[in-house]
């Protein structure tokens, strides 16, 4: 019987998650673009009044440079001072 219930709800979890999933998908993509380039604006020219704190987060970024900017369009990087291709 418990095995049967933890099916269903399963079952059912999945029928009402699936239509969203591609939104939340696309929603959470979007969401660590912006915060990629709130980490890298000071790196790209634009003022950044939380650099101060931004700067700690520098290399949890860096390793995901590369799927950013190919993400946005960018044949290279826009950063002079990485060359991720």
């Amino acid at each position: 019987m418990r095995g049967t219930l933890s099916a269903f709800s399963a079952g059912l979890r999945e029928f009402y998650e699936a239509p969203y999933r591609r939104t939340l998908a696309r929603a959470h993509r979007d969401e660590d673009d912006l915060f990629t380039l709130v980490v890298l604006a000071e790196a790209l020219g634009v003022p950044n009044p939380a650099s101060y704190y931004t700067v700690e987060m520098l290399p949890l970024v860096a390793d995901r440079v590369h799927e950013w900017h190919t993400r946005l369009g960018m044949d290279r990087s826009p950063l002079d001072h990485v060359s991720c291709c």
